[in-house]
């Protein structure tokens, strides 16, 4: 486990380690309602583009089992479900050996953003399991799953390295992990340009959508907070996954981060 500290950042204000957990609750339980809403909003609906790209580099199977932590509203856990389905249906066509479809556990901190995700039509004919739990403490033995996700979420969490070894932990050997978070735009203006769109508009549009000023103001502080993109994917070795690396989307606004469990 990495060391613990009394103190850790919350967006650009400083609180003790054992209050932020509540906090990042608190946002989240105050936007969940409207969380996709939102995300359209923010990204003029790049954030849809951006999950799709994911995906696609992820590589679904048939038969296979997914963890989607912080996964609230399902959008990562559906994707993979789909996108395993396209491929089994193709190779049924050729005649393989049928492994049956993939299935997702949905694992979120946040009670409310799990109902805000339950949505019968969209669930519908997919193997989802919901589940409420720390990312830092897996419910899971170890060796349980395919592949490990987190879409924008492990900024949020309190001990990334030790979210990133409980990842590690449930997978299964030749496993991978894909986390996608927003990043740092490597080229100066664009890094400018980002900046200013992010605390000057999406607050504004939390107030105006969800009512909520100060969780998107959260969001946009946590965004700058977080490692630059070397960083971070050295924190993922540290954790003890292998042939780490990166993909910038929309010049380094978010970036998607793989890496594999070797043994």
């Amino acid at each position: 486990m990495s060391p613990a500290k009394d103190t850790i950042d919350f967006g650009f204000e400083t609180v003790a380690t054992e209050d932020k957990q509540g906090r990042v609750k608190q946002v989240f339980d105050s936007v969940a309602r409207d969380y996709d809403r939102m995300n359209d909003a923010m990204s003029v609906g790049l954030h849809r583009i951006w999950k799709d790209m994911a995906i696609t580099t992820l590589n679904p199977q048939p038969g296979e089992r997914l963890l989607d932590v912080a996964g609230g509203t399902g959008d990562i856990a559906r994707r993979f479900i789909k996108a395993a389905a396209q491929v089994r249906t193709r190779r049924q066509e050729q005649g393989a050996v049928d492994k049956g479809p993939a299935s997702a556990v949905i694992l979120d901190i946040n009670d409310e953003m799990l109902l805000a995700g339950i949505d019968p039509a969209k669930d519908a004919g997919m193997d989802l399991t919901r589940v409420c739990a720390n990312a830092q403490s897996l419910p899971f033995d170890d060796a349980q799953f395919d592949a490990v996700t987190i879409s924008y979420g492990i900024r949020n969490v309190t001990d990334r390295l030790a979210a990133l070894r409980e990842f590690h932990r449930v997978l299964k050997p030749g496993g991978r992990l894909g986390v996608l978070e927003f990043s740092t735009p490597p080229e100066p203006l664009i890094r400018k340009f980002y900046d200013a769109y992010s605390f000057a508009v999406i607050p504004r549009l939390g107030q105006a959508i969800a009512g909520d000023r100060d969780s998107y103001q959260y969001l946009v502080e946590s965004i700058r907070k977080f490692p630059k993109q070397a960083q971070f994917a050295a924190l993922i070795e540290e954790a003890g996954f292998a042939k780490v690396k990166w993909t910038d989307y929309s010049a380094g606004v978010t970036a998607f981060h793989t890496g594999w469990k070797i043994a």
